[in-house]
C-alpha cells in the first residue's frame, strides 16, 4: 500500500496506512471499479454522494478522486501519487481540493460563502474538489441553498457528499448526485488489512487476536487500525490473544460458555453463581453481556443448521455441536432474545438484570413444556374453571331449595385455591339455608379438615370472568390478608406507574411469590426459591414493594420474606396441633 513517507512517525495508523490508490481500498470493488471506468473515458459526474458506515472508506476513496482527477501524469485512471499535485493532495496542502465538516458548518450563510467560492477559477489544478463530510448536519435552508450549485456548478467544480446517515439527506439533494453505497467490511479483510499494517510495523501478533481485534471493530477498519495502535503502545510489538481480551475489558469465553451451559440445562442457582463470579471479579457486565448475546447467537445459528454462518474456531464450533444436540430451540431463542433486549440496563454495574433475564429465559421454557393435562387428572383451579363454566348454562336451583343447600360441598385446605375461582351463589342462599347442627366428636375425628371462612369469602366475592385470570377491579374480602391473596395479580399489573419498570416488579411478575400471611401491619410473602427470597430481600426491592402493597391497602406496611416449604411445614404442625387438641378435649 502507497503512503505519504514524510512526517510519517507523527501519523497515527489509520493516516498513515490510508490506501492512495483505488485499488488499495479493501472490500469496494463495484464503487472503486465504477470510478476507475469513468475515468478512463472521461466520464465524470459533478456531483457524487458516498454513503456508508464509519470506517469503511469513503472520504480517502474521495480524496483519491481529487488526485485522479487532478493527476499531472494524465488523469485518466490511478493517479500517480508521485506528481507535486497528487503529493500535495496527499499531504493536505492542495489549495483546489477543499474539505468542509458540515457538522461545524451547518448555517446557510455557509453555504452562501460556498456558492461565492464556487465560481472562482482553480488556483493549480484541473478541478476545484469539494469534499462535505456529515452532510447530512446541514440544516434545512443550508441544504436548500446548495442545490442549484449541486444541479449546475461550473465545470471546473466536483461535489463529493460523505454522509453516515443518507436516510436524513433530502431526496432533492440525492437526486442530483450519483450515489455510491459503502458496505461494512468484512471480518475477513479487517484480518488481512491488519496483518499488512503490522508487516509493516514489525509487530508480531496472533492470528486470534488479529480475529478478536476485528470482530470488536464491527466492520470499521478505522476502529480495527486505532486498536491495533492502542495495542501496540502498550504491550509493544507483542501481542497475543489474552493481551486484546485484557483491553477490550473481555472476560473470556470460558463462563461465558458455563453460563449458556447452565441457561439450557435450566439450571438457575448455577447461572446465577456464575454470574456473581463474573461481577466479584470486577468483570465489566455490559460486555460480558453481549459476548453471552453473540455465543447465543452462534448455538442459535448452530441448532437451525446454518453453521457457515458462524465465524468461530474449530474448537469452539465442536463445543457449540455438542450443546446444540442438548438443547430445545426455544429455550435458546427466548434467552437470546432476554439478554439481548438488556441494553442499558446495568445501572451501578448491578447484576439483577442478568439474574432476572436468566430466570425468566429457564421459567419461560418450563411454562411452554408442560404438557396439557386431561381432564380426569386436571388441577383444582382448571376443574373448578371448568365446573363454572358449565354450571352456567343449566338452570340455576331455587335458592333454599334442597339441592342449593346440598350443592356447598366441604372445601379442604388443598382445595382453596379452587374455591377462589367458584361463582358466587344467589345472595339469599345463605338466609334460607338452615345452620348446620353441632357434630359430636367422631364427626371431628372423621372429617377433613376445613378452611370455611375461606371458603365462604371466596363465595361472597364477585364472579371473576373466565376470559382472564387478572379482574378488572378489586375483589372484596373480610379481612386484609384475604384481599391481598385475592387482588395479588391486580396489585402487580395497577402498581404505580415510576414502579412498573422497576427489577421488585420484574421479580414479583417472574418469580413464584405469594402472600400468606398480615399480622401487625407485616406482610409475610412466601417463594419457593431461596434465590427469589434473596432478591426480595435486597433492600431496593424491599422498598418497592413495601410501597405497592402499602399502595392498595391505604396504609403503611413492611414486608418479610419466607420459603414456601417451611411456611407449610409450619401450617402442617399447627393444623394437627389443633386437631390434636380437639381429640383430647372430645375424649
Amino acid at each position: 500500500m502507497g503512503y505519504n513517507s514524510q512526517s510519517m512517525a507523527a501519523q497515527v495508523f489509520y493516516r498513515k496506512w490510508r490506501p492512495q490508490t483505488l485499488a488499495d481500498v479493501v472490500g469496494q470493488e463495484p464503487i472503486t471499479q465504477t470510478l476507475l471506468n469513468a475515468l478512463a473515458i472521461g466520464r465524470i459526474s459533478h456531483a457524487y454522494l458516498f454513503c456508508g458506515p464509519r470506517g469503511t472508506g469513503k472520504t480517502s476513496t474521495a480524496r483519491i478522486l481529487a488526485k485522479a482527477v487532478n493527476c499531472l501524469s494524465g488523469g485518466k485512471g490511478e493517479p500517480c501519487n508521485t506528481c507535486a499535485m497528487c503529493q500535495a493532495i496527499t499531504e493536505g496542502r492542495a489549495l483546489d481540493v477543499i474539505e468542509i465538516d458540515a457538522a461545524s458548518n451547518t448555517s446557510v450563510d455557509d453555504v452562501r460563502g460556498l456558492r461565492e467560492k464556487v465560481n472562482y477559477a482553480p488556483n493549480q489544478a484541473r478541478y476545484k474538489v469539494y469534499i462535505i463530510d456529515e452532510v447530512h448536519m446541514l440544516s434545512n435552508s443550508a441544504a436548500n441553498a446548495l442545490l442549484k450549485t449541486l444541479e449546475e456548478p461550473p465545470p471546473h467544480v466536483i461535489f463529493v457528499l460523505a454522509t453516515t446517515e443518507a436516510h436524513k439527506i433530502l431526496p432533492t439533494i440525492m437526486s442530483r448526485c450519483q450515489r455510491f453505497d459503502f458496505r461494512r467490511h468484512s471480518q475477513a479483510n479487517v484480518v488481512t488489512e491488519i496483518s499488512r499494517v503490522c508487516k509493516g510495523e514489525g509487530i508480531n501478533i496472533d492470528h486470534g487476536a488479529m480475529q478478536l481485534i476485528a470482530r470488536s471493530a464491527t466492520g470499521s477498519m478505522r476502529d480495527a487500525l486505532n486498536l491495533l495502535e492502542q495495542l501496540t503502545t502498550y504491550y509493544g510489538s507483542e501481542i497475543g490473544l489474552r493481551q486484546v481480551q485484557a483491553t477490550l475489558g473481555i472476560s473470556g469465553d470460558q463462563r461465558v460458555k458455563e453460563l449458556v451451559k447452565h441457561i439450557v440445562s435450566g439450571n438457575v442457582p448455577a447461572g446465577i453463581a456464575t454470574i456473581n463470579s463474573v461481577n466479584n471479579d470486577g468483570m465489566d457486565l455490559r460486555q460480558f453481556n453481549r459476548e453471552l448475546v453473540e455465543y447465543l447467537r452462534a448455538l442459535l445459528l448452530m441448532k437451525t443448521n446454518a453453521e457457515d454462518a458462524v465465524d468461530l474456531t474449530a474448537e469452539d464450533i465442536a463445543d457449540l455441536k455438542v450443546l446444540a444436540a442438548k438443547s430445545d430451540l426455544g429455550r435458546i431463542v427466548t434467552a437470546t432474545k432476554l439478554f439481548a433486549q438488556l441494553g442499558q440496563k446495568f445501572d451501578n454495574y448491578s447484576t439483577l438484570p442478568l439474574e432476572l433475564a436468566l430466570v425468566d429465559s429457564v421459567l419461560a421454557a418450563e411454562d411452554k413444556s408442560i404438557p396439557a393435562q386431561p381432564a380426569e387428572s386436571a388441577p383444582p383451579r382448571a376443574a373448578a374453571k371448568a365446573s363454572s363454566a358449565g354450571t352456567s348454562a343449566e338452570a340455576a336451583p331455587k335458592a333454599g331449595s334442597p339441592r342449593a343447600a346440598s350443592a356447598r360441598p366441604e372445601v379442604s385446605v388443598p382445595q382453596r385455591e379452587a374455591a377462589e375461582v367458584v361463582s358466587d351463589p344467589p345472595a339469599d342462599s345463605h338466609a334460607k339455608t338452615a345452620p348446620p347442627k353441632a357434630a359430636d366428636a367422631s364427626q371431628v375425628n372423621a372429617r377433613p379438615v376445613t378452611a370455611a371462612p375461606a371458603v365462604a369469602q371466596a363465595k361472597a366475592a364477585p364472579t371473576v370472568n373466565q376470559s382472564s385470570s387478572v379482574p378488572a377491579t378489586p375483589l372484596e374480602a373480610s379481612t386484609e390478608i384475604e384481599r391481598l391473596k385475592l387482588n395479588w395479580k391486580l396489585i402487580i399489573k395497577q402498581a404505580p406507574a415510576d414502579t412498573q419498570r422497576s427489577a421488585a416488579l420484574g421479580i414479583l411478575r417472574s418469580a413464584p411469590v405469594k402472600p400468606i400471611s398480615l399480622e401487625n401491619n407485616v406482610v409475610r410473602l412466601a417463594c419457593r426459591n431461596q434465590i427469589f427470597k434473596e432478591m426480595i430481600e435486597k433492600l431496593e426491592n424491599q422498598r418497592v414493594i413495601e410501597r405497592v402493597i402499602s399502595n392498595f391497602l391505604g396504609h403503611p406496611c413492611q414486608v418479610e420474606c419466607v420459603l414456601e416449604e417451611n411456611h407449610l411445614v409450619k401450617e402442617a404442625l399447627k393444623i394437627g396441633a389443633q386437631i390434636t387438641n380437639v381429640v383430647t378435649e372430645e375424649k
